[in-house]
């Protein structure tokens, strides 16, 4: 069994051994370095094809819809979308959209719809709508891709809002959505500004930021990316400290399996036996003394502020014998990683954004294709439903002379 201070005896011996740290300017500024206008402008979504709707009348067609118990087409939402105009009809489109997730055709919410629904709520002022739905995503059906996600991260981050745009990052990586460049770069600044801020964390947070840290870090192989991955485990390792393995990989997509303060200890003995540049940052490194400290004094039952809920939740996040064993074995890690990422951001984010842009504009080109096949769909059904219609009619008309 490995004491504390001999993990600490350890992690000194591979910060000196790993660590090369650039000289990196924290004066830059960090609006300069997120997503650019040509990225952000909505131009290109405002030019599709326009279908003016009364929202009123949408409205009125739904609840009737609904009433009928009959199911409301895909069509109608995003028109209702499509046409909010204020930031009262955000509240009344956050209704239906409720509504329609809970109605039978709930798993027809076009992508589109989900991407307009955004950029309406960034439109009108209502990021707190967005991120809602998005939190609620079941209630909802707000999955959105990754150029949307893109959008409302920046849209945090560009206000210092460095908490909410963590919130979408643990969204993604719920979804496990880091494939874009653009993407992870973003994600992990907003994770390195959001820590720059030393904020007060529950284990539950602490177990969001790591898993979030450790899956973006895994995409990212570099500095910044190993980084990630140190101070992700590390999260990872104190609730596994705190609250048992179980409480770790519960709800994530993450490895079952004990040891992430062994694994994080692990990425600084590889990097230190490494003949590459990579190297892992001293204030990563340096971090972990105050993620760490005091974990040996911290009460189990008190730490995440939380109430247990029920008989099976405080089974599973009762600490076994193998927990303790595992928790026995505490390195120190992690400091801030915010200058890597703003170094990372300023290296290359203009060049990810290339790629997005022309993928969304392809995929902007292919939702327009495919709604206006559900519109021909549409008029095509409303043309044989009326023909039916009269042929009934004329029928009841010639028994009626017979």
């Amino acid at each position: 069994m490995v004491s504390s201070n001999m993990a600490a005896s350890v992690l000194k011996r591979c910060a000196t051994a790993a660590v090369k740290v650039k000289s990196l300017s924290p004066s830059l500024s960090a609006r300069r370095w997120l997503l650019s206008a040509a990225y952000t402008d909505s131009k290109m979504w405002e030019a599709r094809e326009k279908d003016p709707q009364n929202l009123a009348v949408l409205a009125n067609t739904m609840d009737r819809t609904y009433d009928r118990n009959l199911p409301v087409s895909s069509l109608i939402m995003s028109r209702f979308v499509d046409n909010i105009s204020s930031r009262e009809e955000i509240d009344q489109a956050e209704y239906y959209l409720y509504k329609f997730r809970h109605s039978p055709n709930c798993w027809y919410l076009r992508d589109w719809t989900i991407h307009g629904w955004i950029r309406q709520c960034l439109k009108h002022g209502a990021r707190d709508k967005a991120l809602h739905t998005l939190k609620n995503k079941i209630q909802y059906g707000i999955f959105p891709d990754d150029f949307t996600f893109n959008l409302l991260m920046d849209s945090f981050m560009k206000d210092a809002d460095f908490k909410s745009a963590c919130s979408v990052v643990e969204e993604v990586m719920l979804q496990e959505a880091f494939d874009l460049p653009s993407t992870q770069i973003l994600s992990l600044y907003a994770l390195g500004s959001y820590l720059a801020t030393r904020p007060q964390l529950a284990v539950s947070e602490e177990r969001a930021l790591g898993a979030s840290l450790l899956i973006c870090g895994q995409k990212q192989d570099n500095t910044i990316g190993l980084s990630a991955q140190l101070l992700g485990n590390a999260f990872l390792g104190k609730v596994e400290n705190l609250k048992g393995i179980h409480a770790v990989f519960k709800g994530m997509p993450l490895f079952w399996g004990r040891g992430y303060l062994g694994r994080a200890l692990a990425i600084m003995e590889r990097v230190a036996a490494a003949s590459s540049d990579v190297k892992l940052s001293k204030d990563t490194l340096g971090y972990v003394n105050d993620l760490l400290h005091d974990l040996p004094l911290t009460s189990e039952s008190d730490s995440s502020g939380e109430e247990s809920g029920g008989e099976e939740d405080k089974k599973e996040n009762t600490v076994d014998e193998d927990d303790q064993a595992e928790a026995a074995k505490l390195p120190e890690y992690v400091k801030k990683f915010k200058d890597l990422v703003t170094a990372l951001a300023q290296q290359n984010l203009a060049a990810a954004e290339t790629p997005d842009l022309e993928q969304y504009e392809s995929r902007v080109q292919a939702w327009e294709a495919e709604k206006r096949q559900l519109i021909q769909r549409e008029k095509e059904m409303r043309e044989k439903a009326e023909q039916e219609k009269q042929e009934r009619l004329a029928a009841m008309a010639a028994a009626q002379q017979v």
